[in-house]
């Protein structure tokens, strides 16, 4: 069996990259923590500011960014992903 990195998703809705992350995620069995902004624009502000980056999703394992939806799909076609997301 797989052991997974902490996987941390920031979302807000409407957000048809953040559907595509989850779903992506959920399709790959691989285990996430979605944290939903939407109605905490401070917080999201804060997130963004934290990390330098200004959209949605957020995607973070083990505290380190790696970016949003099409960086996650491009890790994944370049067979890099399980390199980063396994322990």
């Amino acid at each position: 069996m797989k052991k997974y990195k902490k996987i941390l998703m920031y979302t807000k809705i409407p957000c048809p990259f953040c559907v595509a992350a989850r779903h992506f995620f959920e399709n790959h069995n691989i285990p996430f923590t979605e944290i939903d902004l939407t109605h905490d624009v401070d917080q999201l502000i804060a997130i963004k500011q934290k990390w330098g980056w200004s959209t949605v999703p957020i995607i973070l394992v083990e505290d380190e960014l790696i970016g949003g939806y099409t960086d996650l799909k491009a890790l994944y076609d370049k067979g890099l992903l399980e390199s980063i997301i396994l322990q």
